[in-house]
């Protein structure tokens, strides 16, 4: 999330200051839209700390991880969609459609599998449709911050942004960890109160239509249904999954070059210096969407604990990242955007010193993370030996 934050951030630096109409009606609209971020992001984190348990329930343990597998994908692939869609549909239409779509994904999921015998597929279709309609409040609420709201509000609306990405965190696995006891299935209806949303958004959103080239459907669809292959390929083991994906993916290198406008061009893959930054995303989210699964695993399997145990562990966690969060946009306010453009071990300066630093700092807190690890791993595993 914070790759997001940052653009926008950069964006809106240079902006024109907007005048105190438009930036109240930004602040009635952030307000509602971060809710809804926080409450469709829960979801990510809850069903992803207890999927083996619903692998369980309905009858698939070995296909659990595409309950969250296929959700991320069409995470990934939204992401781009919405960006897209932002040049020429109006905020207001492309958010009414995701809070429906949320609340459809919601009542489907809770309904279908508690009412009627769960089903693996149920779930990922459910996920899917929630995943789809809380990524629209994310990307909306960037949109807003960047050219509606004032240049001095909008390094805390980011801070906040980035605090709820954390919080959403910490309420989904406590979430999950108690209705894990009672029904997992009431995890599905929590983010389908933010249709309640609805009326004030579409009365503070902007309603302009912009003018911009269209989606590339096409594109996305190769795109998507290849990278699904590859992930039901690690689920079920079957070669000819493997085969398609990788016939998908070589007719999507060929499409790239002769398309006229796809998503993305064969030049993005020629830029080695942003596809080796961008990689570090990579290692820093591993961590973060791994730990939950792998300590309920250790807590379930090695000590006998149970999940709504575990989630009261792992929550403060997830509690102090969000006031940490809180605190970044304070914190740029106070010694000035982030002061770290001095000077870097890598000889260069200004911008670049400032996000070198940064992943510096982030690489070291994986560092520690390490260190920390191999102190204590020892008595972690002391009963077992």
């Amino acid at each position: 999330m914070s790759d997001h934050s940052d653009n926008a951030v950069s964006m809106g630096a240079d902006a024109t200051d907007v005048d105190e109409q438009t930036n109240a009606m930004a602040i009635r609209a952030l307000i509602p839209l971060l809710v809804t971020f926080i409450l469709g992001t829960l979801c990510l984190q809850g069903f992803n700390l207890v999927f083996t348990q619903v692998g369980e329930a309905v009858r698939a343990p070995g296909q659990a991880s595409l309950i969250t597998a296929l959700p991320s994908i069409v995470l990934g692939i939204v992401c781009f969609i919405y960006g897209s869609l932002g040049d020429f549909v109006s905020l207001k239409k492309l958010v009414a459609f995701g809070l429906v779509t949320l609340f459809i994904g919601s009542l489907f999921g809770f309904i279908s599998n508690y009412y009627f015998s769960a089903n693996l597929w149920t779930v990922i279709i459910a996920r899917v449709l929630q995943t789809a309609g809380e990524q629209v409040a994310g990307s909306a609420y960037l949109v807003v911050a960047t050219k509606y709201l004032k240049n001095s509000l909008k390094v805390i609306f980011f801070g906040l942004f980035t605090a709820g990405y954390q919080l959403s965190a910490a309420i989904g696995v406590f979430a999950a960890g108690v209705l894990s006891s009672i029904s997992w299935q009431f995890l599905f209806l929590i983010p389908a109160v933010t249709i309640v949303f609805l009326p004030l958004l579409l009365k503070n959103l902007p309603d302009g239509n912009h003018s911009g080239q269209q989606v590339d459907g096409f594109g996305f669809a190769i795109f998507g249904v290849a990278t699904a292959f590859l992930t039901l390929f690690f689920s079920y083991l079957s070669w000819w999954m493997l085969l398609i994906a990788a016939v998908l993916f070589l007719g999507f290198a060929y499409y790239i070059r002769t398309a006229d406008h796809p998503f993305i061009t064969p030049a993005f893959f020629r830029n080695t210096r942003w596809l080796c930054a961008i990689s570090l995303i990579l290692v820093f989210y591993f961590v973060n969407y791994c730990i939950s699964p792998v300590f309920n695993a250790i807590a379930h399997n090695l000590y006998g604990l149970q999940t709504s145990t575990v989630s009261n562990y792992l929550v403060w966690a997830f509690v102090v990242a969000a006031v940490v969060g809180t605190s970044s946009g304070a914190i740029v306010g106070r010694i000035g955007s982030a002061a770290l453009g001095g000077a870097s071990l890598f000889g260069v300066s200004g911008n670049a010193s400032s996000y070198a630093n940064l992943l510096l700092i982030c690489g070291a807190v994986v560092l520690l993370g390490l260190v920390v690890f191999l102190v204590f791993r020892r008595h972690i595993y002391a009963a077992n030996r």
